[in-house]
This record gives structure tokens, C-alpha cells and sequence, in this order.
């Protein structure tokens, strides 16, 4: 398993680049519109015409497929979106690292194409009410087709001195969740590079998600919730595949197993015996993956503002 990344956007990606060398009509938000793309679909046209007449300062669609045969027409009719294109094998992550990397805006909107973006759904009123207190993260409240709610609120919780996610579809505006759901949110931009973006070696879309919100929260920042901030999904949501996996234990190593000692935090040497059994691998590259974490942890002990038994400890508090 690849070490973990010291910087935001660590890994070096190819891409093609085809488009948005015009501005975005009718600006409103200096805020960018990205939009997580699998596949090619005929909703795709509807979808960026809704995007351009939100009054986004910039669009981008990353594309999963490099053989989407559609691109190259789209870009034609939409001359104002950017569309990326990786040349090798990514990760949801890493197509959000590189749309943070390309744009110039204060936060930016990641969006996918299963959702029903309607619009209104971000209006210019909206955006300057949810980012006057410039969040590190706001999580928009989702549904099903036809309105349907599901658990989109996250808690961390410990049993038997286990960490559990626990989880639930109620809501009120502004509650505190530990992830958002797939990963669509509102984020702030410099605060997203500051806290290393995605963890592009955690090719599990849940625990990349899981690893950087934890951090997040770890390192003194915060994801909400707006009920105001409203959307549905068109086709079915993704499931969420959280089973062990050597990406739980990089999770672990990064987020469970650190402690906060009077101003820092620390991986100590004792959570190696807590690690190996849980490891699935040999002891050698048990104690090259520890001593990877230990590293890491050292170079960001100063960015630790509680560890993870106070932060279930403190939750809704």
C-alpha cells in the first residue's frame, strides 16, 4: 500500500482538458459547480444548462470514463464547462482533488450525476447564507425519488470500546454530521487543501470519505446540514460499502488510533499491538504501515485539536 500522502494533491494524475476557456454567463456566486460523472446520460445536457443558469463562476465536469462518447459534442455546445478527463484509474477522491486544483473560487459544489438537480436549488441567497461564517463543509439534505428520506446524519459512537458509525434521517437545519452522504457538499475551498484533501491511496469511496471528514473534525473543523439546502436523487443512490479492509485499518491508524497530549497529537508506540491483529498482513508490513501512520501523525501532530474518544465523548454537546 502506497504511503500516505504528505500533501494535498500528492499524486501526479494525467488528464485531458477539453473546453471552458469562456466565462460562465450571468455570474452570481463565486463559487464553482462540480459534477462527479460514471456515465453518459441524455439528462447530462439538462443538467449543465441547470448548472449555468444557477449563476456559478465556474462548471466542471469530471468524467470517470475517458470513453464517454458524448464529450466531445458537449464541449462544443457548452463552451464555458470544463471538462476533465483521466487518462488512468481514480478514485471519487482524486477527481475532487483535481477540480479543487483547477478552480479559483472560495468554495466549491460537488455534485453527481444520479441527482435531480433542479433550479434554485443553490440560490445566490442561499450560498451567501450558508458560507457567511465561511464552514469548512456543508451537507445538503437529501432524498429519494418522490421525497423520500433516508439516514443522511452520521455520529460517531464507541461500544465495548468499538467504533461505531451510527446513523438516522432525521434532521433539523444546521445538525452536525460526521460525512456527508456520497460525498456531496459544499466545501471551502482553501480549508479542503489545508486539511490534504481526499486520501487518494484509500480506493474504498466510504472510507475516503470517512477518512478526511474525521480529520476534519479531529483537526477543528466542522460538516453541517442545511434543510434549506435541498436536493433528490433521479436514479437509484449508490450503496455504501463500509466492510473492513486494509483501507479501515489506514482509517484507523489515521483517526482512532491517535491521542491528544496537552497540544498535539501523537500515534503512540503501544497501538502497534492494538493495529497488528486487526492488520490482516504480515507483522513486517504491519510495522511498515504503523510506522508509515506515526510518521504522518508526527508531521501534522499540530493540526490535532482533540483525538477521537474526545470528539464521541463531546458529540452533540
Amino acid at each position: 500500500m502506497n504511503s500516505i500522502p504528505s500533501v494535498f494533491n500528492q499524486r501526479e494524475i494525467s488528464r485531458s482538458i477539453i473546453g471552458g476557456e469562456e466565462n460562465c454567463p450571468n455570474v452570481r456566486m463565486d463559487c464553482s459547480a462540480v459534477l462527479l460523472n460514471r456515465r453518459w446520460s441524455p439528462g447530462r445536457e439538462k443538467t449543465l444548462f441547470t448548472l449555468l443558469g444557477m449563476g456559478f463562476k465556474r462548471v466542471i465536469s469530471m468524467e470517470l470514463n475517458p470513453d464517454n462518447y458524448g464529450i466531445e459534442d458537449a464541449s462544443r455546445r457548452f463552451t464555458s464547462v470544463k471538462f476533465i478527463i483521466p487518462l488512468e484509474s481514480v478514485t471519487d477522491g482524486d477527481l475532487v482533488n483535481i477540480a479543487a486544483s483547477e478552480i479559483d473560487t472560495p468554495y466549491f459544489l460537488v455534485l453527481r450525476d444520479t441527482l435531480d438537480i433542479q433550479q434554485g436549488f443553490l440560490s445566490p441567497q442561499l450560498f451567501g447564507s450558508l458560507t457567511k461564517n465561511e464552514p469548512y463543509c456543508v451537507s445538503p439534505r437529501l432524498t429519494l425519488q418522490g421525497g423520500v428520506s433516508f439516514p443522511i446524519v452520521f455520529s460517531p459512537s464507541s461500544r465495548k470500546s468499538r467504533f461505531f458509525v451510527d446513523s438516522t434521517a432525521k434532521i433539523v437545519d444546521g445538525i452536525s454530521t460526521l460525512y456527508p452522504f456520497d460525498g456531496i457538499a459544499l466545501f471551502n475551498r482553501q480549508k479542503f487543501i489545508r486539511l490534504g484533501g481526499y486520501d487518494y491511496t484509500m480506493e474504498s469511496s466510504y472510507w475516503q470519505t470517512l477518512d478526511l471528514s474525521f480529520r476534519s473534525w479531529l483537526w477543528g473543523e466542522k460538516t453541517v446540514i442545511s434543510a434549506a439546502f435541498a436536493c433528490s436523487y433521479g436514479s437509484e443512490r449508490a450503496d455504501e460499502i463500509s466492510t473492513a479492509s486494509q483501507y479501515s485499518n489506514r482509517f484507523f491508524l489515521k483517526n482512532l488510533a491517535p491521542i491528544f497530549v496537552r497540544d498535539h497529537g501523537e500515534l503512540p508506540s503501544g497501538a502497534f499491538w492494538r493495529f497488528l491483529p486487526r492488520s490482516s498482513c504480515g507483522f513486517f508490513e504491519a510495522v511498515n504501515q504503523f510506522r508509515d501512520a506515526k510518521r504522518w501523525v508526527k508531521e501534522n501532530r499540530y493540526r490535532f485539536r482533540l483525538d477521537s474518544v474526545s470528539l464521541v465523548e463531546k458529540w452533540g454537546g
